[in-house]
């Protein structure tokens, strides 16, 4: 059947896009259907999300210079006073149960080259902030045999990080790194990194807190290098700003944004093989791409899907887009406000189904494409007024 009569019934119009748009999205994209990518329904559970600890039979250390704190049992351990040199090794005997809670309590340490927590064996690892903290490593980090030991923070084991109150990490390298997934559900975390500010190879998860990220690479960076269907991150809320010499979140697989406020100053402002936005505000000033869905997993064809939330993007002169999509792209709902010489940018196809487009200063009633190519070449988008082939 020829598109010129399908034109003729807005029904079947509709119904064709569809379709068309779903066999070029393949297996793992699902259009138009918010939360398909991630079930964020356990993410957090009721103590990742307390604010403060449970002192009771709690046990106290004040740092001094030059002597390390070794952790060997489950527990609550509160850390105050101010030192340099000093590591705390959090390294259980219980490797498969043991849970591990540590209170920073107006505590200051300064390394010149190995972390200042370094967790080697536990299930998993609290570390709430209650009074205002700081922890720096100063120097080139030293290596721990086979383990290169690149973040003030540096865990083998999931971790998630709460409190109170403020939390200042200064890093030569990262800053957390975390080998397994990393919470965040509240306090307040000033992080300046040479490489990445928060670092995590199977998930990023934040529910709450107040961010302030200066990264030579990456503000938040989450890669599984075995294991391709890992590496996500996820965002419910949180207040962010910041400044990236490469990419403001990173992610192997997906990057789900729920809500919160993201001010971001990058290299590339969101880059995943995924993003999906459904809520927030998101503020990018980019001089490359400012969202970017790529081929970076094997699981996922590159998808950009936005339903919800204020995105407003502002694109540095020469070769740079908007909102690029290596696969296929879906507005939704929400208000994307983009500058820049390339607005929009895919190379599947194209659905405009509700939402606000701005382009430099106009709004429209489809999802333009500058530079089209691959598979689809921008084959077509669907706007308000149905499809333009």
């Amino acid at each position: 059947m020829k598109l010129r009569k399908l034109r003729k019934n807005a029904a079947l119009t509709l119904a064709v896009s569809a379709l068309m748009l779903a066999v070029l999205a393949g297996p793992a994209a699902a259009a138009g259907d918010p939360g398909a990518y991630l079930d964020t329904t356990e993410f957090f559970t009721d103590r990742d999300l307390a604010p403060t600890a449970d002192r009771t039979g709690a046990v106290t250390y004040t740092v001094t210079d030059g002597k390390d704190i070794h952790i060997t049992e489950e527990g609550v351990y509160v850390l105050a006073g101010s030192a340099k040199n000093v590591t705390v090794y959090v390294e259980t005997d219980e490797a498969d149960d043991a849970k591990v809670q540590l209170v920073l309590d107006g505590v200051t340490v300064e390394n010149d080259d190995f972390p200042v927590v370094y967790v080697t064996e536990a299930d998993k690892v609290f570390i709430t902030t209650e009074k205002d903290s700081a922890l720096s490593v100063t120097g080139a980090f030293t290596a721990d045999g086979d383990t290169n030991t690149d973040g003030v923070i540096f865990c083998r084991c999931d971790l998630t990080m709460s409190g109170t109150a403020a939390l200042t990490v200064a890093s030569t390298d990262n800053g957390v790194v975390c080998k397994d997934d990393l919470k965040i559900t509240g306090g307040a975390y000033d992080i300046t990194a040479g490489s990445c500010a928060l670092e995590a190879n199977d998930s990023i998860r934040v529910a709450d807190g107040v961010f302030v990220l200066t990264a030579g690479d990456d503000a938040l960076h989450a890669e599984n290098d075995e294991d391709d269907t890992k590496g996500w991150v996820y965002l419910a809320d949180g207040d962010f700003t910041i400044d990236a010499g490469d990419d403001g979140i990173h992610a192997l697989t997906v990057v789900q944004i729920d809500g919160g406020s993201c001010v971001i100053d990058a290299a590339e402002g969101i880059e995943g093989s995924v993003i999906q936005i459904n809520g927030g505000t998101i503020d990018i000033a980019a001089s490359d791409d400012g969202l970017n869905a790529a081929y970076k997993s094997t699981a996922y064809y590159p998808t950009l899907e936005i339903n919800g939330g204020d995105i407003t993007i502002v694109m540095a002169s020469g070769d740079t887009d908007g909102v690029d999509s290596n696969g296929n792209l879906f507005v939704n709902g929400g208000t994307v406000d983009v500058t820049g010489p390339s607005t929009f940018d895919y190379d599947g196809s194209a659905a405009y189904n509700g939402g606000t487009i701005i382009t430099n200063g106009t709004q429209v009633n489809s999802i333009p494409s500058q530079r089209m190519g691959g598979f689809g070449g921008g084959r077509g988008s669907v706007g308000m007024g149905g499809w333009r082939g």
